[in-house]
């Protein structure tokens, strides 16, 4: 799960630049923008380790809450029901527990993600576990021919159970992203053609994330009021901020850039990459406290009622490969 402002910034003044205000718009060439939100979450490994709980190893049996809901939501479109016996990728992956997850329920997953530190991380977790798994490092703007090359390599990681290695998937029957993810990326559309050239005939493409109007919304306001861009022009939005959103600890590369998307535009895109959407949902309930408003729920954080009905906070989208 990748999850920052995503989890919003503080509002307060740009360390950098005073005439610059978190979420502002700013033009930024990708390669400069991805290098800030690199060095910001290769510090956020260490910290999300022990927020995670895989520092310690925390219940190295159970499933993540977030691949248990994802789950039951893939389930109609999945053969039986489950992604057992699935060959699976995980797009912008982190440090690996919802990946290993999908393992644990029976998949053979290869894990993407941009940050060596992240990519290490969920290498160590998985052979405590004794889980098997392909970690590619990569922009998702380029995962089919990262996945490629790795397989070329034989780049499969193999759990301390010692299950014999096999040979790492190209193509995939689900491609899953999930939380926090989508945000970072400046180019939809390309996003999509990455995950059509990873799918299978007949694979299923599974995206939830965090819902565009919640990350429009002022989460510090004391009622829902929408003061950031909605829809995208081009521009990143600008944000310094030394926190994170899961564990103790604070962060010198403060400085991050994401690109808004409304809804819209991520269905457009599945759709313009020759995906055909199965479904299409809106939910109440986040993983991660975006506000302070926000109130504990099974699964989760919701806003309080009457606002729970009011604003989204997650989409979901499921969509296959004909």
């Amino acid at each position: 799960m990748i999850v920052l402002r995503c989890d919003r910034g503080d509002g307060s003044l740009d360390t950098v630049n005073a005439m610059t205000e978190n979420g502002d718009s700013v033009q930024i060439p990708w390669e400069e923008a991805r290098a800030a939100n690199l060095a910001n979450w290769e510090e956020r490994v260490p910290i999300h380790e022990v927020g995670y709980g895989v520092a310690d190893d925390e219940h190295p049996e159970a499933l993540s809450r977030v691949v248990l809901d994802d789950l039951a939501a893939m389930a109609p479109y999945l053969p039986g029901g489950t992604v057992d016996g699935l060959d699976l990728c995980h797009l912008q992956c982190h440090i690996g527990t919802d990946t290993l997850s999908f393992a644990r329920a029976g998949a053979r997953v290869t894990g993407v993600d941009f940050s060596p530190a992240a990519l290490a991380s969920a290498a160590r977790l998985a052979r405590r576990r004794g889980l098997e798994a392909t970690w590619v490092e990569a922009d998702v703007l380029d995962a089919a021919a990262a996945v490629r090359a790795a397989a070329e390599r034989g780049g499969v990681e193999r759990g301390a159970g010692g299950r014999e290695a096999v040979a790492t998937a190209t193509d995939f029957d689900v491609v899953y992203t999930s939380i926090g993810a989508i945000c970072w990326l400046d180019d939809l559309d390309r996003w999509a053609d990455q995950v059509v050239q990873l799918l299978r005939p007949g694979g299923l493409f599974y995206v939830r994330d965090g819902h565009p109007a919640m990350y429009a919304l002022d989460e510090n306001a004391p009622e829902l009021r929408t003061v950031y861009r909605y829809f995208g022009d081009g521009t990143a939005q600008q944000w310094d901020d030394a926190g994170t959103y899961s564990g103790e600890g604070t962060i010198t590369s403060t400085r991050t850039y994401e690109w808004p998307h409304p809804l819209s535009e991520v269905v457009n895109a599945v759709i313009g990459a020759g995906l055909r959407v199965e479904r299409l949902d809106e939910g109440t309930v986040v993983p991660w406290q975006f506000s302070p408003r926000m109130v504990a729920v099974e699964g989760g954080f919701a806003w309080p009622e009457p606002d729970r009905a009011r604003m989204p906070v997650t989409f979901s989208l499921s969509a296959r490969k004909a």
